[in-house]
């Protein structure tokens, strides 16, 4: 009974622990878009607009735009288009990325802003955090495709499986679209992916891989100078 009693116990905490990991995945997720809705609330309500507080490439006046483009949007459409995204990709970046995701979402958020400052075409005001959304598509996947490990390729599978549509939006196709904060966004995630790629989930090695690699050892005896082939 009490061996019973003591496995229940250790269940349980291990599902309040998992409980915990995943709200605490969501906390800066949902914190980002409570104020991006805040913003647009404000805006509905005193009846203006802030997208001057956007980000105008290759205007130094305008370089604060990199801090505020991602919590500006348009419309409500354009702002819930961009919250679902970021929720769910955001709680999958620090749900399986945990150490590196703070750095990680800093890296797309400033990188990105600011290459597309220095590099889009001048003169052009963006707003939205869609640069976000993509980066954080773009570090996911590649993340799975550079690490190889399962369940970072899972991750990757899904988001091409949920959002795999969304990298057309790197492309100049849809006219008042901010192509170019997508794609260095997505360039940003990438980069981060390649710099990060040996962190995330640990490669589980299963018994079964263990013996195959056993059975395939060859070794050489170091005082006959035979070769020993483990069977």
């Amino acid at each position: 009974m009490r061996g019973a009693f003591l496995f229940l116990c250790s269940v349980e905490e291990e599902n309040i622990s998992e409980r915990k990991r995943i709200v605490n995945s969501l906390f800066i997720p949902v914190l980002f878009v409570v104020v991006m809705w805040a913003v647009k609330i404000v805006e509905v309500i005193s009846n203006t607009s802030l997208s001057s507080y956007g980000l105008t490439t290759r205007d130094m006046n305008r370089l604060t735009g990199i801090v505020t483009m991602p919590f500006l949007h348009g419309d409500f459409k354009h702002l819930g288009g961009n919250s679902i995204p970021l929720l769910i990709l955001g709680s999958l970046l620090y749900f399986f990325y945990k150490k590196v995701a703070g750095t990680v979402l800093l890296w797309i958020w400033f990188a990105g802003g600011a290459w597309l400052w220095f590099v889009g075409n001048p003169g052009i005001t963006h707003i939205g955090a869609s640069g976000i959304v993509y980066g954080l598509a773009s570090f996911l996947f590649f993340m799975g495709v550079i690490r190889r490990e399962y369940r970072s390729m899972v991750i990757a599978l899904l988001v091409i499986f949920l959002y795999g549509s969304i990298f057309w939006g790197i492309f100049p196709i849809y006219k008042g679209v901010s192509w170019e904060g997508h794609l260095y966004g997505g360039l940003a995630g990438l980069v981060a992916a390649i710099y990060f790629r040996k962190e995330g989930p640990p490669k589980i090695v299963y018994e079964w891989e263990n013996e195959e690699e056993t059975d395939n050892t060859e070794t050489i005896n170091p005082e006959s100078g035979t070769e020993n082939h483990e069977q």
